[in-house]
């Protein structure tokens, strides 16, 4: 349960200014159907977390604790550095596959723009950490739908009243935390 919660709290704070939920702006301005918009990002969202969360389990067979202690540790800095930098969206970007329909344009666009995203990197490192890849995908695929489904329904006038910088030095935060906890985890919270 805890890889669950972790996942969707992290994501989901991760998410907010992210380039796919500037998408997920871009798309209900152009398209103004609110259900397809949501479903194409649920069905986007779970085939690239499901790939991510694969991955990541995958790298735990074949990677050496210690190296997949420091790597996850210097994933997740790298994933609090990038938090920090506001991402930007062309809006033919978010147009590109309009002939597909809205629920096809926004699955292909958002499957697409989440390739090597944040939220798609910190799927995969906390797949590896959890080794619970159900439990990760399950929780980063709500997170994505907490974020981006006001997004969807209030689109920019909504982006524009949250405390943006604030909300990514939260989750950068949380990101340095993860990373601590992962290389001094068992020191930290070893018992006397």
């Amino acid at each position: 349960m805890e890889a669950f919660l972790f996942s969707t709290g992290v994501v989901a704070l991760a998410e907010i200014g992210d380039k796919t939920q500037l998408l997920a702006f871009v798309l209900a301005t152009r398209f103004k159907k609110p259900v397809p918009i949501i479903v194409g990002i649920l069905i986007a969202t779970l085939a690239n977390h499901a790939l991510a969360g694969a991955l990541g389990t995958w790298v735990t067979h074949f990677v050496s604790p210690q190296v997949l202690q420091w790597g996850l540790a210097l994933s997740f800095l790298a994933m609090a550095i990038w938090t920090l930098i506001p991402d930007k969206i062309e809006e033919d970007e978010a147009l590109s596959a309009t002939h597909w329909g809205v629920l096809g344009a926004t699955v292909v666009t958002f499957f697409l723009a989440e390739m090597g995203d944040k939220t798609q990197i910190a799927t995969v490192a906390l797949a590896a950490h959890y080794i619970a890849p159900v439990q990760v995908v399950l929780g980063t695929t709500l997170g994505m739908m907490l974020a981006n489904i006001p997004a969807v329904y209030l689109g920019n006038h909504f982006a524009e009243k949250l405390p943006m910088k604030l909300i990514h030095i939260i989750a950068a935060i949380i990101f340095v935390g993860f990373a601590v906890a992962t290389l001094f985890g068992d020191v930290l919270f070893a018992a006397p």
